[in-house]
């Protein structure tokens, strides 16, 4: 299969890069610079989002596209510009996946889009799926809702489209878990908050295959929730936390600590939700790591 990928040297990206390049998928990386990447077989740079660039000229014949491009919501406060950026970064990609993707002869069959159970809002007693589809309030929901928005346009041109709302993405080199791991590194590993938030978390293999899969079976469109079958409490995944790296789990953080550091970012460890994949568990994908403590092992012992 032919597919362009947006936002492929991110934490998810290139992880997805090499899992669809191993099964032999011929790839097409949209980037704003492509004479300092290394190439790989299977796998073409294409330049996008810069003055002169027509990446659809090379896009001709593309099955399937991912869009996964936009700015970290853990780069920093989310201040006012901040905020704008990480809105913005997400809408100006999709909707340049759109024009591409209107302006090709022959259209591609499927547009996977990244997403967040962001889209949910939080709550300490709701467990939410795909049948949810009021979305909660605050500055994450309403920006899942814009992009997804922007996403659906793609269904205009008969395109398959599917929203992928990843849980949190656990990667040892990037994403939340760095973060969670020092602490305990550092033997002051605890409780964050009341601890009695969820916290609905995904092995980062289990995000690669379950955009594989959604690549693959035309039976899913829509929100589609990238998260484990087993959502924990945080003051249940830092005793696994802990007990995997052989460390203590005592050392309390307070909410209002985290608020006076991150700011409104502190929502994204004091808050949370109970996700379920429906969807995915019903069209028969087979998880990676459904346990914590295994995910966690082979993260921590892996690399």
């Amino acid at each position: 299969m032919k597919i362009a990928i947006a936002g492929g040297t991110g934490l998810v990206g290139s992880a997805l890069t090499d899992y669809l390049a191993e099964k032999g998928h011929h790839l097409y990386i949209l980037t704003r610079n492509s004479s300092n990447k290394k190439q790989k077989p299977h796998v073409k740079f294409v330049e996008w989002l810069k003055d002169g660039t027509t990446p659809e000229k090379e896009l001709e014949g593309v099955e399937a596209f991912v869009n996964l491009a936009g700015e970290s919501i853990n780069n920093g406060r989310w201040t006012d510009e901040q905020k704008r950026r990480i809105v913005e970064s997400r809408i100006s990609s999709t909707k340049e996946i759109n024009r591409i993707i209107g302006s090709l002869s022959e259209k591609p069959e499927v547009l996977v889009n990244a997403s967040a159970i962001g889209f949910y809002g939080n709550s300490l007693d709701k467990t939410f799926t795909e049948n949810d589809t009021t979305p909660g309030s605050g500055f994450l929901a309403s920006t899942v809702l814009a992009w997804e928005k922007e996403a659906e346009q793609a269904s205009l041109h008969g395109v398959r489209t599917v929203f992928t709302r990843f849980g949190i993405v656990l990667d040892k080199e990037e994403g939340a878990l760095p973060k969670m791991l020092l602490p305990y590194k550092m033997l002051v590993g605890g409780k964050i908050g009341t601890g009695e938030q969820w916290m609905s978390w995904v092995h980062i293999m289990d995000v690669v295959g379950a955009i594989a899969f959604c690549l693959e079976n035309k039976e899913l469109a829509g929100p589609v929730n990238v998260t484990a079958p087993s959502p924990m409490k945080m003051k249940d995944f830092g005793k696994t936390l802990g007990s995997v790296m052989g460390r203590p789990h005592w050392f309390p953080t307070p909410g209002f600590a985290l608020k006076i550091a991150l700011g409104e970012m502190s929502e994204l460890v004091l808050e949370g939700q109970k996700v379920l994949p429906k969807k995915l568990e019903q069209h028969g994908y087979k998880f990676f790591y459904i346990h914590l403590e295994d995910a966690l092992s082979d993260i921590l012992q892996s690399k």
